[in-house]
């Protein structure tokens, strides 16, 4: 079982960066071999922790997929809600704002955004991930009032709304497939070109 994280200032942020690098290396075997076809001996392995150690700062597996999904899920929610909440920005400006946040985010986690894909049947069928299901509604909730935004204004083409929601969740949630960093097209160009497909 997982010890409680030390109390003192010090210790704790050597513990944190620690934990987080057992999440980042997980995130990384997850994502190229499979959560299913991951042991915990791969992981002692790419962390080069004891099996000890390793259960210092995790207490399974499955912790630390929900913890990948968090991680993906949680922060996004955060931006977003920042920039649905500055109702100041004209609607077609605030998506450019939103699709630019997603896609960077999508770009600093990568790992964690094809796991999340590869894992999300399991994910959406279980009791224990209902907090990683609401996340995930409720940032399609915000993205859905914001293109209801542009649609009132007349920024969308004519595709119903709905499918053009489901079209940008697949595009942008499926460039981490694809993404190279130091390619050709950098964040910015991408989210400007998933927006110009769909508004006017």
């Amino acid at each position: 079982m997982k010890a409680p994280p030390p109390t003192r200032p010090a210790l704790r942020a050597r513990y944190d960066a620690r934990q987080q690098g057992v999440v980042d290396a997980a995130a990384r075997l997850f994502a190229q071999q499979g959560y299913g076809a991951t042991s915990m001996a791969d992981l002692v392995e790419a962390t080069g922790l004891t099996a000890g150690g390793l259960y210092h700062y995790i207490d399974s597996k499955e912790q630390l997929l929900i913890r990948i999904c968090d991680e993906l899920l949680e922060p996004l929610l955060e931006r977003v809600e920042h920039v649905v909440a500055d109702e100041t920005q004209a609607p077609d400006d605030q998506l450019r704002a939103l699709v630019y946040a997603w896609v960077a985010h999508v770009e600093g986690h990568l790992d964690h955004m094809v796991v999340f894909q590869q894992e999300r049947r399991v994910i959406e069928a279980e009791e224990q991930w209902r907090r990683v299901r609401r996340s995930r509604k409720r940032f399609e909730r915000l993205l859905d009032g914001v293109l209801a935004r542009c649609e009132a204004a007349g920024l969308l083409g004519t595709v119903d709304r709905s499918l053009t929601l489901r079209a940008l969740l697949g595009m942008v949630n499926h460039t981490a497939q694809w993404y190279r960093p130091g390619g050709r097209l950098d964040t910015s160009a991408i989210a400007d070109g998933f927006c110009d497909l769909i508004l006017r």
